[in-house]
């Protein structure tokens, strides 16, 4: 007897193989049989007839490092179909950590993730100082899904060299750096999945305070990095300028570097991959890097994301077109409600305008405040490759007025609720033919979607519904791509390169973990703002639709996009393997 079967569904196994119609057996959590009209009962059946069964999602970037110490739901990325997340990326986050070093960690993430200090000061539990205890911290609680981490650079610089190891123009000693080493050698020995580092301009502590990890010399990077090599085990993951510098001999150094830590200490190495408005072709320099050291023998990809990275922009988020104005700053705090009543006062209106209209900085608050020809009212379902005709400067050539006066208008509809999607990357050409070549590219790995972090900003953790729904099924301004290699692309391929080789397929062995989607009602809805992290902070929510059922290590976790109760998911330690 199964425990649960799925019938009858069009089951996509995440090999990229072609669809089939089949039948899944999961007994004891594992996948046990797959085929045609499997032949026993179960205790539990699930008609598919008509839907999509794909493996469960993973995702490989994300910041739940704070959230998953007191929310075992772990949304957004539980109700987009993702089954297991990886957290602990780009160099931050909470371990190890001395008592004295805890106000410093929250305004680390506060700054670079844009996550509520006051959320992160009540929330966390601290019942952790060490990396093995924060693992242990972690395996004593369930979740909707298989949570991992990894070793990250920030804090360990904190913890072993104290405030020296905030300031990125210092350097570690000998002994600290044999230290650091060591550190990572347990936390990869306890469980982590690997090392991760950030050399990024873009990442500040919540007092603008560069990491300490920006400038670190190859000399850190390949000793902290060396300990995977020594144990035979774990990957990298780091951010850097290199794909949005447009300093052509920085951007070669950096990635001259990566290719000395590859060769060096010859493990696996994801970086971000981005494609700024200024440098279109920077990320084919990098894929094209990736691909040269692949061809040595060694294993590099880029991560890489399936739509545009944006910002949202509103009343109810962090930013809006307004906000540099003394008198929308004037207002800026008030209650929503007062906010758009005060804002409705044509005097308000005429002044807020105005002041708007003679703004002269520059740079990226410029791209903010007055990029137009990329602001979009988001609609419902959220489309995330809409037409230049869309945006609040099309709106504005349309009506005959300036762009200012439309999207205020719109601001205050849906009674200030209204937000706006504005693409930074992947949005050059203000179209996806380039992320369609990103995801066609062989060292092309899906990441990025910071899922738990940019919390008033960015709502990225519905990347897995944007997958499907707009590369499989709606695209209309060029070339879709099969929903194969789609699947893939988000099951196999994230969780393979993390040494995950017991999920992420589906076939006998493999966990069981099955996503059963309904292809014609898919869609990611548009964020809202919710204040429901702890001390009543404020966080973007995206929810789906479309998912039928979500499964996790054969117990049905979502129905319908509504959550079961159930939290069969754990902290997983290190590699897996089929059974």
């Amino acid at each position: 007897m199964f425990d649960l079967v799925i019938r009858g569904g069009m089951v996509v196994d995440g090999t990229g193989a072609p669809a089939r119609r089949a039948d899944v057996g999961i007994s004891g959590g594992r996948i046990t049989e797959v085929g045609a009209n499997l032949a026993g009962s179960a205790r539990r059946t699930i008609d598919a007839d008509g839907s999509l069964v794909t493996p469960g999602f993973v995702d490989i970037h994300t910041h739940f490092d704070g959230q998953v110490t007191w929310d075992p739901l772990l949304a957004p990325s539980s109700v987009h179909g993702v089954t297991s997340l990886v957290m602990g990326n780009c160099g931050v986050g909470f371990a190890p950590a001395k008592p004295t070093d805890h106000d410093f960690l929250i305004s680390m993430l506060e700054g670079v993730e844009d996550i509520p200090g006051t959320a992160l000061a009540e929330g966390l539990t601290w019942d952790w100082e060490t990396f093995t205890e924060y693992l242990d911290a972690l395996d004593r609680r369930s979740y909707a899904v298989d949570v991992a981490t990894q070793v990250a650079h920030a804090p360990l610089r904190a913890y072993v060299m104290g405030e020296r190891g905030a300031d990125p123009n210092e350097a570690p000693t000998a002994d600290e750096l044999a230290e650091m080493y060591r550190q990572v050698k347990i936390g990869i020995q306890a469980g982590a999945l690997g090392f991760t580092t950030s050399r990024t301009y873009i990442h500040r502590t919540k007092e603008g305070a560069p990491l300490g990890t920006r400038y670190s010399s190859a000399d850190e990077l390949i000793a902290l990095a060396s300990a995977l090599t020594d144990l035979g085990q774990g990957v990298i993951q780091m951010i850097s300028d290199a794909y949005q510098s447009p300093d052509e001999d920085f951007a070669r150094a950096e990635l001259e570097l990566m290719a000395q830590l590859v060769r060096t200490v010859r493990r696996p190495l994801s970086m971000t991959v981005q494609q700024p408005e200024f440098l279109p072709d920077r990320w084919r320099e990098m894929a094209n890097f990736a691909n040269s050291l692949t061809g040595e023998g060694f294993d590099v990809k880029n991560q890489v994301a399936p739509r545009p990275i944006g910002v949202l922009l509103g009343l109810t988020a962090s930013i809006n077109p307004f906000m540099t104005g003394g008198t929308y700053r004037s207002i800026a705090n008030l209650p929503l409600a007062e906010r758009v009543r005060t804002m409705s006062d044509p005097d308000v209106r005429r002044r807020i305008l105005e002041e708007h209209a003679s703004d002269m900085r520059e740079g990226m608050v410029h791209e903010l405040t007055k990029g137009f020809h990329k602001m979009f009212p988001m609609e419902d379902p959220v489309n995330y490759e809409p037409s230049p005709e869309r945006s609040v400067a099309g709106l504005a050539a349309a009506s005959g007025r300036t762009p200012g006066e439309v999207i205020y208008d719109l601001l205050l509809q849906r009674d200030g609720n209204q937000l706006f999607y504005m693409p930074l990357f992947n949005w050059a050409h203000q179209n996806l033919d380039d992320v369609r070549e990103m995801l066609l590219a062989p060292r092309s790995l899906i990441g990025l979607s910071d899922a738990g972090a940019h919390c008033g900003a960015i709502s990225d953790g519905s990347f897995s519904t944007t997958m499907l729904a707009l590369w499989g099924r709606d695209r209309d301004r060029g070339e879709r791509l099969p929903i194969e290699l789609l699947v893939h692309h988000i099951t196999q391929r994230t969780a393979s390169h993390v040494g995950w080789n017991d999920r992420g397929v589906i076939a006998p062995g493999m966990l069981g973990d099955i996503n059963v989607i309904d292809m014609q009602a898919l869609a990611a809805h548009p964020p809202s703002i919710v204040h429901d992290l702890p001390a009543g902070g404020r966080r973007l929510m995206q929810t789906a639709s479309g998912y039928r059922y979500t499964v996790k290590t054969g117990t049905v976790t979502f129905e319908n996009g509504t959550h079961t109760g159930d939290f069969p998911g754990r902290f997983v330690r290190g590699a897996q393997n089929p059974r």
